[in-house]
């Protein structure tokens, strides 16, 4: 829950600055308290999480108990805060165990969410955010399209 409300804390301030963005307040206040909703189901001893499924799959879960709520939006914004996003390309060349398609984040609130969640790990950056600079290192490990989006981000949300 601590990770949940300092993504949301983040999120809200961040969208609070941008009124011109006319982003769905109410909406990110929701959606980032339920972004990890499925980590529940994987196997994260870690984080306290003793369920079956990898670390990787808990957006997309955590989207297949949302929509099973009717809660659309929200599952958007569960399965597509991964990194910045997955591609399916990605995903079929890793042979990752999700459903082939793209998982990117669309609009602003999602992109938002996804932005915000960069900044607190459920680990070492718990309490106390990375710095843009951390982040975009940690990004870097992934690809420069990730780094490239990250900045981006910055640029409309911070």
């Amino acid at each position: 829950m601590v990770h949940a409300r300092k993504v949301t804390a983040l999120a809200l301030e961040m969208a609070g600055k941008h009124p011109e963005l006319d982003m769905d307040m109410n909406f990110i206040e929701e959606a980032a308290m339920l972004h990890d909703i499925g980590i529940f189901l994987t196997d994260a001893p870690r984080i306290y999480c003793y369920g079956t499924e990898q670390y990787l799959c808990h957006g997309y879960l955590g989207a297949e108990l949302l929509r099973s709520l009717g809660l659309e939006r929200h599952a958007r914004v569960c399965e597509r805060h991964t990194g910045t996003g997955l591609k399916k390309e990605q995903i079929v060349e890793n042979g990752w165990n999700l459903p082939v398609k793209d998982f990117e984040p669309e609009t602003l609130e999602e992109q938002l969410i996804c932005f915000a969640d960069k900044f607190y790990s459920k680990t070492k950056f718990l309490h106390r955010p990375r710095t843009f600079e951390q982040v975009v290192e940690s990004m870097s490990k992934i690809s420069e399209k990730s780094v490239a989006k990250i900045r981006l981000w910055a640029e409309m949300f911070m």
